[in-house]
């Protein structure tokens, strides 16, 4: 069953933000509420790698490439994690996912973002 769905995604040009979203199912409220959810991200070619995370305590963490442009927060009622993108490069350019941190369960479809002239 659907567990994580990811939504926000788009083609923007370079210098634009995007807003993505981590909607989590009704069989997950609980844990959702209370684990750390990670966004991580899979550009062509490359591995899938971590871009930020934050804890049930509202703790964050970035990776150094984000740090200052993208901003991860959490609605605990309305079970959603967000991911505010600023200042969107080409290096961005990705699949974006959401997961648990450290403790993923079965990774979702992703969201599609493309920074393109």
């Amino acid at each position: 069953q659907v567990q994580l769905v990811e939504s926000g995604g788009g083609l923007v040009q370079p210098g634009e933000s995007l807003r993505l979203s981590c909607a989590a199912s009704p069989s997950i409220f609980t844990i959702f509420r209370s684990r750390a959810v990670a966004w991580y991200r899979q550009a062509p070619g490359k591995q899938r790698e971590l871009v930020a995370a934050i804890t049930g305590g509202d703790s964050t963490h970035y990776e150094d490439f984000v740090q200052g442009r993208f901003i991860v927060s959490r609605d605990n009622a309305e079970n959603t994690v967000s991911l505010q993108m600023n200042s969107l490069n080409p290096e961005d350019t990705a699949v974006y996912y959401c997961n648990f941190w450290l403790t993923p369960i079965d990774w979702g479809q992703g969201t599609q973002v493309t920074v393109s002239s």
